[in-house]
């Protein structure tokens, strides 16, 4: 410590009180080490203080938890984005009516007429919109979650949440979209002489597993996309592929009768999940009219064909790939957002 000096005039005056003396600019010396860090070193200091790693994955239980959490941000989210997506048309929301209703309308007049898959098959017209929407669930499903990661670089860079909740709240929203076609299926149903029986609350928990099974896929998928931006360039190609396999516009029973299939290709087939999901949701809506006629029945029996244990496969299915899903991108917590 030192008196301060002023100089004024020329004349030496010594203020009262003394000044610390102030840094050297040029002194770049770092200051002197926590005699503590020396000891226990940097991770034994985070565990001293219960410090941990800021974005760090906790383990799937944990992470689980976290997601609950924040089950309110992604339903908000789902809903507000779903309510968003026509915004910019001039008929809003009706197109979420008009876009399924039109996709089963290029169906049938391909599908139905021109190529005459609907020979065989009873209320085929039910048949197709029960085929295009619940594919159409997963198939949306896939293609947005491909691109749940790389369309929210923004979000996830400003903000921390659960990633999966990204995901997830897409195969919401397709789920969402999916009880307004359902109720113009059942509409649809209703007009072609369907009677209304409790076979139809079997559809609810058919489409809580089919939930789960696609929310599965749009988090290998957002995986996926996260490291391959092209991913949602290919998966077009993948899903078209899938739906001609899965009987959307005609029956897999029918269109196999006419070939020589090998054994475990026929069981791949029949155990293919969209087909199973549709095949199940089918069997609740539609009533097989009784005939005398064997060549009929055969046909109405092959057309409806649901192999045996049907149930369990969907909940080995939703089970499999819903877990499964979630473990693929959990591994990935810490890398998405990042470069």
């Amino acid at each position: 410590m030192r008196a301060r000096r002023v100089e004024v005039s020329g004349t030496q005056t010594v203020a009262a009180g003394p000044q610390r003396e102030s840094a050297d600019p040029g002194d770049v010396s770092l200051p002197a080490v926590d005699p503590e860090f020396n000891e226990l070193g940097g991770s034994g200091m985070a565990a001293k203080y219960s410090l941990a790693v800021a974005g760090a994955r906790p383990n799937p239980i944990a992470y689980a938890r976290r997601l609950w959490v924040a089950r309110h941000f992604i339903v908000t989210w789902a809903t507000a984005r779903n309510q968003a997506l026509y915004s910019g048309s001039r008929l809003g929301q009706l197109w979420q009516v008009l876009t399924p209703i039109l996709n089963v309308g290029v169906y049938y007049l391909i599908f139905g007429v021109l190529l005459g898959t609907r020979q065989g098959i009873p209320d085929f017209i039910v048949y197709l919109v029960a085929g295009v929407f619940i594919f159409n669930f997963m198939q949306t499903a896939m293609l947005y979650g491909s691109r749940a990661i790389s369309d929210n670089l923004n979000l996830i860079r400003a903000l921390y949440f659960p990633r999966a909740s990204l995901p997830i709240a897409i195969t919401i929203i397709q789920l969402q979209q999916l009880l307004i076609a359902m109720v113009i299926l059942f509409a649809v149903a209703l007009s072609q002489g369907e009677a209304i029986t409790w076979h139809w609350l079997l559809i609810v928990p058919a489409l809580c597993l089919q939930f789960v099974f696609n929310t599965g896929l749009a988090l290998v998928v957002a995986r996926f996309g996260a490291i391959l931006t092209d991913t949602s360039q290919l998966l077009p190609f993948v899903l078209r592929t899938w739906m001609y396999a899965s009987g959307v516009f005609y029956s897999i029973k029918i269109m196999l009768g006419k070939h020589h299939v090998p054994g475990p290709l026929l069981w791949i087939l029949d155990h293919n999940p969209p087909l199973l999901f549709i095949q199940v949701i089918r069997n609740q809506l539609i009533t097989v009219p009784a005939t005398k006629d064997p060549k009929i029945a055969a046909g109405n029996a092959s057309a409806m064909f649901l192999p045996p244990h049907a149930w369990l496969w969907l909940v080995f299915w939703a089970l499999v790939v819903g877990i499964g899903g979630y473990l693929y991108f959990w591994q990935g917590e810490e890398t998405y957002g990042r470069g």
